[in-house]
C-alpha cells in the first residue's frame, strides 16, 4: 500500500524520474549526494518504496527500544553501537560483517550544511566492508535520481574522490547554496 501511495506521490504527482539502475548484490555503501535539505529523507524513503529494495540507516540504539524499533526497523534502520572504543566507522563495518544484506545511504558531506569537502566515513565504510560505493545523484532541479555505476574504493581516496565527484557536476540539490564548495 505504502509503495503505492509513494509511486504516486513521488513519479506521478511530483513528476520525478529515475536514471540508471539500481545494483542487485546485498552489500554496498550509497553515497547520496548533495544533501542540502531534510526533504532528501523522504525522496530517499519514496524511492525506497518504488524499488522495492531494502536500502539501510543508522541510528543511535536508543532510538530502537521496544515502542519504536518496529518503526526504525521498517524504515531500514540499524542500531549503532558504540560500545567500547570503537568509533562510528568500526561500528559500521561490524554492521556489515554481520548481515547478509546491508546497504548503508550516507550523505558524502555529512551535514545539510555548507562545507568545504566530502567527509571520509562512508569512504573508509566501504574500505572496512570491502563493498562497493553505490553513487546517487538526487537532481531537484531535473527531479531526476541518478544511480551511477558502481565504484570500488582504491587506496588513493584524493584519485577516488575526484573521479567520484565528477559524476555529480551539474547536480542540484534542493538548497543549491548549502552545496558543497569544493565539486
Amino acid at each position: 500500500m505504502f509503495r503505492f501511495f509513494a509511486k504516486l506521490i513521488l513519479i506521478k504527482i511530483l513528476k520525478w524520474k529515475v536514471v540508471g539502475s539500481f545494483p542487485q548484490i546485498p552489500k554496498f555503501v550509497i553515497a547520496v549526494f548533495p544533501h542540502t535539505s531534510n526533504y532528501d529523507f523522504f525522496v530517499g524513503i519514496f524511492i525506497r518504496s518504488v524499488l522495492r529494495e531494502e536500502i539501510n540507516y543508522v541510528g543511535k540504539k536508543e532510538l530502537f527500544n521496544p515502542l519504536t524499533s518496529w518503526f526504525f526497523k521498517g524504515l531500514g534502520g540499524a542500531p549503532l553501537s558504540r560500545e567500547g572504543n570503537q568509533n562510528v566507522v568500526e561500528s559500521i563495518v561490524n554492521i556489515y560483517n554481520n548481515r547478509k544484506t546491508f546497504r548503508l545511504a550516507i550523505a558524502p558531506e555529512g551535514t545539510r550544511k555548507r562545507v568545504e569537502e566530502w567527509k571520509t566515513g562512508f569512504y573508509y565504510i566501504a574500505k572496512g566492508a570491502k563493498v562497493p560505493i553505490l553513487l546517487v545523484g538526487f537532481d531537484y532541479s531535473k527531479r531526476t535520481i541518478h544511480f551511477y555505476p558502481l565504484f570500488t574504493p582504491t587506496d588513493d581516496i584524493k584519485k577516488d574522490y575526484k573521479t567520484m565527484k565528477s559524476y555529480f557536476v551539474g547536480i542540484k540539490g534542493k538548497n543549491p547554496e548549502s552545496g558543497i564548495l569544493n565539486l
